[in-house]
């Protein structure tokens, strides 16, 4: 099995990396491949040009440019697993702009005759994973966005979270609040 490791956790000694490989090496068999995409280092700035020419090869569904390389990772992956804490009610920046590059028409998903979104994903989980400080206000903009883009536009079916919460309240036991959450899974 394929999984892909979407890391959008920008500080090297972060919680939500902990968590999620934990939940990664519960997961794995000695035959899994584990891909691993920093978001932070793959991002780029795109301009109107970027997206000309990308929109052009996707029309004629030729994605072996580089600019597809993410795009097709993903598709291609059989388990998807996101870490991203829990920033400003949603996630870091970086996740949203690696979504834009992976949402790719023909590639990720197709669009139907009635203009709804099909997805052409392999995967058929994907695990989201995250911390916080504090507690989670609201699930919208953070899982609740990553869970609606994998079942309504890749075709992802089984989409779960796993969270640690409160780790930054006075006299939290951070470890014993990590290892019940990757127990929750």
């Amino acid at each position: 099995m394929r999984i892909l490791f979407v890391n959008a956790c920008v500080r090297k000694e972060s919680r939500t990396r902990r968590l999620a490989e934990q939940v990664i090496k519960g997961l794995r068999t000695e035959n899994d491949e584990v891909e691993e995409i920093r978001a932070a280092e793959v991002y780029a700035i795109r301009d109107e040009e970027f997206i000309i020419s990308r929109n052009a090869a996707s029309e004629k569904r030729c994605f072996t440019d580089p600019a597809y390389a993410l795009a097709v990772q993903f598709a291609e992956a059989d388990m998807i697993i996101v870490a991203a804490p829990y920033w400003d009610l949603s996630f870091p920046a970086i996740l949203k702009a690696y979504f834009e590059q992976i949402n790719v028409v023909g590639l990720t998903f197709e669009y139907t005759e009635d203009g709804r979104p099909r997805g052409l994903c392999k995967a058929q989980k994907l695990i989201y994973v995250t911390t916080a400080g504090g507690p989670i206000i609201s699930d919208d903009y953070g899982y609740g966005y990553v869970k609606t883009m994998a079942q309504a536009f890749y075709g992802i079916p089984d989409v779960s979270q796993i969270k640690a919460e409160g780790l930054d309240v006075i006299g939290a036991d951070v470890e014993t609040i990590l290892r019940n959450a990757v127990k929750s899974e």
